[in-house]
């Protein structure tokens, strides 16, 4: 454990996302997740806006790719830019999921010491 936190190998981490691929083992966290998502969808809104996801360079950057002269390059720029919007909102996602069960966990530590 590192500042109270449990550590976890390279080898823990991909076990648990192999077990994440098991329909049965993630139609619990799914459900959970649906019936938190409106909250959860402002807090990653929020993650994304305050890293710069959205507003003036964001604006900018969609302007340009959508009015690219020609059309290939046009259609490109927008699937890169959707492709990295995607990454990057399940980069947060991720971040996101870890903070509230770290909530979570410390939550739970604390109802166990009272």
């Amino acid at each position: 454990m590192q500042g109270g936190r449990p550590s976890y190998s390279e080898d823990q981490f991909e076990a648990a996302i192999d077990a994440l691929t098991d329909a049965e083992r993630f139609l619990e966290a799914e459900r959970v997740v649906a019936g938190a998502a409106p909250k959860l969808q402002q807090v990653l809104a929020s993650a994304l806006e305050a890293g710069g996801w959205f507003g003036e360079p964001h604006e900018a950057e969609t302007l340009k790719a959508a009015t690219k002269p020609d059309p290939d390059e046009r259609i490109t720029a927008v699937r890169t830019m959707l492709a990295e919007e995607a990454r990057m909102g399940m980069m947060v996602g991720v971040a996101v999921g870890w903070a509230l069960h770290e909530e979570l966990s410390n939550q739970d530590a604390s109802e166990g010491e009272s």
